[in-house]
């Protein structure tokens, strides 16, 4: 469908604003009505949560979309960046606490919440959906056939929001692994198959692609060309937010852990004791 020019999915449509209306419903009228907080999301977390239905809707309509369909493999990696790096963590950090135990309190929610967030869990499940699409006959497949490339664009968000849950996770009730070290090396490891495949793309002398090689060339790049700078779009801005992820939970652990200094009347920070010492 077109309006005003615009070129869009009524199917994005309706699933963008059922996300954003589902969220503001909940957290306004089912909140008072079933007392689940008091305080409504703050302006950041509403912010959040709409950037990120945003980020669906823009990324999977419009030119982005048309190009990436129809014409570059570059654009469409953009796009896949978008809806699995950019979003989830936007997606994750807009849930206020309260709705997120709210639904916890079921307890067949509870259990699957958990086990779907699971860091292993996240990393096998992220993994063969990223790599396992990317393997050309079910890239070419989901090209054309819109029907699966709904269902390869839902899969991708799905994992992403699994893969990215340990890292923003806002609950306790769901967390597994504690902030620092381990959650830094989990970051680092999940990046590590995508780097690959990146790396692959980017070095490959032959298009991987038949799609994009009989596409037609709407750039100076050729198919090759346009395949390479689509595994360096994806190899090098994908490790940036991998790396500023891990800064970020690196800086949140240290406030955690000496934050208090001076609090109890010490100006030292606390040492670790060594076990079997006197």
């Amino acid at each position: 469908m077109q309006l005003f020019g615009f070129e869009f999915y009524l199917s994005i449509l309706v699933g963008c604003i059922y996300l954003a209306g589902g969220y503001l419903l909940a957290t306004g009228p089912a909140r008072r009505r079933y007392g689940w907080s008091e305080e409504p999301p703050s302006g950041r977390q509403t912010l959040s949560f709409m950037l990120a239905v945003g980020l669906i809707f823009f990324s999977l309509n419009g030119p982005l979309h048309r190009l990436s369909d129809d014409y570059l493999f570059s654009a469409h990696m953009v796009q896949h960046m978008l809806v699995m790096m950019i979003m989830p963590p936007l997606l994750i950090a807009g849930l206020p606490k309260w709705l997120i135990r709210a639904a916890l309190r079921v307890p067949p929610l509870r259990l699957i919440a958990r086990f779907l967030t699971h860091p292993v869990v996240a990393f096998a499940a992220y993994n063969m959906v990223f790599i396992g699409w990317h393997f050309p006959q079910a890239y070419g497949w989901a090209l054309i056939n819109h029907d699966v490339h709904i269902l390869q664009h839902l899969t991708f968000m799905a994992v992403s929001v699994m893969m990215w849950w340990p890292v923003v996770n806002p609950v306790e009730e769901l967390e597994v692994i504690p902030t620092g070290p381990l959650l830094i090396l989990y970051i680092f490891v999940f990046g590590i198959p995508a780097t690959a495949l990146s790396a692959m793309l980017t070095l490959s002398d032959s298009v991987f692609y038949p799609w994009y090689a009989m596409a037609p060339r709407v750039t100076e790049l050729s198919a090759l060309d346009d395949q390479r700078l689509g595994g360096l779009m994806m190899w090098v801005p994908g490790m940036l937010i991998f790396w500023t992820a891990m800064t970020v939970v690196f800086f949140r652990w240290t406030k955690d852990e000496y934050g208090s200094w001076g609090k109890d009347g010490g100006t030292q920070p606390p040492v670790p004791s060594v076990r079997g010492s006197s």
